[in-house]
C-alpha cells in the first residue's frame, strides 16, 4: 500500500515515461512541474499556449524550457481544444490543466465529438497526505460533480475505488460523509448515504465496503468513531470520503492546504486518458505530485481488475 508520494515517485521511476500535453501552459507552478516532471524522467511534455508568455516565464525563472514544445496557442478555450486533440490522436498520454478556469478545461474535455468522453461518468479525486493520519486519503469529488444526484455518486465511488486501487490499497473503505451520521430527511445527503451503505450491505457494490452517513471526524478518527459509539469497518478508519457536493470538497482540500501545509495531488477519472486537475493557484510540488499520479494510472491501467460500472440495479 502506498501511504505518501515519495512512495509514488520510486513506483514509476522504472515505468516507461510518458508524454504529457498541458493546456494553457504559461503559468510558473505548472512549468516548474512539468519541467521537474521531465528531470525525473518520468514524462516528455507538450507546452499549449501563449509561446510569448511561456518563454518570459522561463527566462524570468531560469526554466529551460525546450522552444520546440511549445505549441503557440494564445486563446484559452482554443489551447484547451488542442491539448486535447494531442491525447485523443494518442500524441500524448496524459492531459493537464495549465492556467485556465475549470469550467472551460472541462467544457473540452467533455466535447461529445472531440473531448474524452468514454459513455463512464467522469469524477475528479483529491489525494491528500495526511501528517496526522501517517497515510493517504481520497476526496471526492471537489472538481467536476457540483450536486451528484444518487446514481453519479455510485460512479464517483467506482472511479475513486479504482484510483485506490492503483495506489495498492486492495479493499478500500468508503465513509459517503455529511454532517451528522443519522439519516434526515430534511438533508437529502444523509439519504443518499444510507442508500449507498445499503447497497453495499447487500451486495450491490460487488463486495465492496461502503457506509454513511458519516461526518468527517468519525470516518477518519477512530478515537471520534469510538466515543460517538459508531462501528462498523469504514468507522474511523476510511480510506475515500465522497463529499455530498462540489463545495464540501472543494473546501475541505483547501483547508488541508491552507490550515494545514498539507501535500495533495488531484486527477480525473473516467476519460479515455489520465487528466491532471488541480487549483491555479496550487503549489508546483502539489502539480508535480499529480502528474506523477497520472503517471501511475497511466502505467498500472491495464494491470487492474475492477469493473466499471458494477452495480447492481
Amino acid at each position: 500500500m502506498i501511504t505518501k508520494f515519495d512512495e509514488v515517485f520510486d513506483r514509476i521511476k522504472s515505468h516507461p515515461k510518458k508524454q504529457i500535453a498541458v493546456a494553457v501552459a504559461h503559468d510558473s507552478t505548472v512549468l516548474d512541474a512539468v519541467i521537474k516532471a521531465e528531470e525525473l524522467d518520468i514524462t516528455d511534455y507538450i507546452l499549449v499556449g501563449d509561446e510569448k508568455k511561456i518563454l518570459d516565464i522561463s527566462e524570468e525563472a531560469d526554466f529551460n524550457v525546450k522552444p520546440n514544445k511549445i505549441y503557440n496557442e494564445p486563446n484559452n478555450l482554443k489551447a484547451v481544444d488542442m491539448a486535447v486533440e494531442l491525447v485523443k490522436n494518442n500524441r500524448a498520454d496524459i492531459l493537464m490543466k495549465g492556467f485556465v478556469n475549470t469550467d472551460d478545461f472541462l467544457r473540452g474535455v467533455l466535447n461529445r465529438e472531440k473531448g474524452l468522453r468514454t459513455g463512464k461518468i467522469m469524477s475528479h479525486v483529491y489525494v491528500l497526505e495526511s501528517s496526522a493520519l501517517k497515510r493517504l486519503l481520497f476526496i471526492t469529488d471537489g472538481s467536476v460533480n457540483i450536486f451528484p444526484d444518487l446514481e453519479t455518486k455510485c460512479s464517483i465511488i467506482l472511479n475513486s475505488i479504482y484510483l485506490a486501487n492503483v495506489f495498492e490499497i486492495d479493499k478500500p473503505k468508503v465513509a459517503v460523509t455529511t454532517a451528522i451520521e443519522l439519516a434526515n430527511p430534511k438533508m437529502p445527503s444523509t439519504i443518499d448515504a444510507s442508500v449507498l451503505a445499503k447497497m453495499s450491505q447487500r451486495g450491490q457494490f460487488s463486495g465492496m465496503i461502503i457506509d454513511g452517513p458519516l461526518a468527517l471526524d468519525n470516518a477518519i478518527s477512530p478515537w471520534a468513531a469510538e466515543h460517538k459509539g459508531i462501528g462498523g469497518p469504514v468507522a474511523g478508519r476510511a480510506d475515500i470520503i465522497v463529499v455530498p457536493s462540489i463545495e464540501a470538497g472543494n473546501m475541505l482540500c483547501k483547508a488541508h492546504v491552507y490550515l494545514t501545509g498539507g501535500n495533495l495531488a488531484g486527477v480525473v477519472i473516467g476519460a479515455s486518458a489520465p487528466i491532471v486537475l488541480t487549483s491555479r493557484a496550487d503549489t508546483s510540488q502539489s502539480k508535480l505530485n499529480s502528474i506523477a499520479t497520472a503517471v501511475l494510472m497511466a502505467n498500472m491501467e491495464r494491470n487492474l481488475s475492477i469493473k466499471f460500472g458494477q452495480v447492481h440495479y
